[in-house]
């Protein structure tokens, strides 16, 4: 389900089916896809074809139809089918809002997680290492990941499940625009703001974030607003 350009460091990884129901392990791998970019925005979901290949019952796949549907990744059109959201302005504001909210907070703790400061160092790594190959599709998951990462920080499994669904609501966003327009300017961002938090530099990891996300946000929707006018 990935798309050309993607690498085998990408490639789904399924959700063992511990302490979850078969709905939500099966809407554990769509989220996935989607955050990966291999679900697009518009698509159709053909029910033959995932319940033939995630071997669950169509009653089974349905019920992970509306768990998805609750977290606004998918969407039932009546007498045509369930399909991926396409995202509206609206909803990128209203991402960036909650984004704002976990993120900034996570960054302006005092006492980083040293395994966390690991994994983000990782993921810095493996986006340049994606730029720099030009697989923009494997930046965007880096950089997904990275933010993950960056809430993990607030220390609450809570926050960490709120933002991998904001996190595949994002992906859809990224759709909108080229992925190196979109992630080429934010590369060496995240590696400052690595740096800092690193540095124990919170306030201003905290400032650099704040503007990281503010320029993010009107970057997509001055997208949205030139895919309206022409």
């Amino acid at each position: 389900m990935s798309e050309p350009g993607s690498s085998d460091a990408y490639e789904e990884t399924r959700p063992f089916r511990v302490r979850s129901s078969t709905a939500e392990w099966a809407a554990a791998i769509l989220r996935q896809r989607v955050t990966q970019g291999g679900l697009l925005p518009g698509s159709r979901l053909v029910e033959d074809e995932l319940t033939a290949e995630l071997e669950v019952s169509r009653n089974t796949l349905r019920e992970a139809f509306r768990l998805l549907g609750h977290e606004r990744l998918l969407e039932h059109k009546l007498n045509r089918g369930v399909y991926v959201r396409v995202l509206s302005p609206a909803d990128v504001a209203d991402i960036y809002r909650v984004r704002r909210m976990i993120e900034v907070a996570a960054v302006r703790r005092p006492d980083q997680d040293p395994i966390a400061l690991t994994a983000l160092r990782d993921a810095v790594s493996d986006a340049e290492r994606a730029a720099a190959e030009s697989r923009w599709l494997d930046v965007g998951t880096a950089d997904l990941r990275y933010h993950q990462i960056i809430a993990s920080l607030n220390g609450s499994q809570r926050v960490n499940a709120m933002m991998a669904q904001l996190l595949a609501e994002l992906r859809l966003v990224f759709h909108t625009m080229d992925p190196r327009a979109l992630h080429a300017p934010f590369l060496p961002r995240n590696r400052e703001l690595l740096t800092l938090l690193e540095s124990g530099r919170t306030a201003e990891a905290e400032d650099l974030l704040a503007t990281y996300l503010d320029e993010a946000e009107r970057l997509l929707l001055a997208t949205y607003a030139q895919a309206r006018t022409s």
